[in-house]
């Protein structure tokens, strides 16, 4: 089979389950790119990789800031805000970047990815009232 008709195969083979068709007009992904693995997977050790960073600054390093001075109370709600807000971003390019390149776990990761937009949201909201109430 030649590659051409490999990679027509391929994209109807996506857009043939309704929920793949749904989650591509979510993302906005076109679905006859061929894009390599190697591209979703490079986003998804960045997107743990800054959630990681986040969670270090906003669970380990802010409170002990936050001891030390007064003034890191009034610092570190709008720092987690904005680390949570950089999160969710970069997990929509990381979810977008798996859809593109077909990767066979996308969804694996739709599910993880949703599981850390709910604790994000969490947080953020906490976040939110906690800014609020300090004003």
């Amino acid at each position: 089979m030649s590659t051409a008709l490999k990679a027509d195969a391929a994209s109807s083979d996506l857009a043939a389950h309704p929920a793949d068709r749904f989650m591509i007009k979510l993302l906005r992904v076109e679905q006859a790119q061929n894009l390599e693995t190697k591209s979703a997977d490079r986003a998804f050790r960045i997107a743990l990789v800054i959630s990681g960073v986040r969670c270090f600054i906003t669970y380990l390093l802010v409170p002990i800031l936050a001891s030390i001075a007064t003034v890191a109370g009034w610092v570190a709600t709008p720092i987690s805000i904005a680390l949570c807000v950089f999160a969710v971003v970069n997990g929509i390019i990381s979810l977008r970047r798996f859809w593109r390149s077909r990767h066979k776990y996308r969804w694996v990761y739709t599910g993880f990815i949703g599981v850390i937009f709910i604790v994000l949201g969490a947080a953020l909201v906490l976040d939110i009232n906690r800014l609020v109430a300090g004003l």
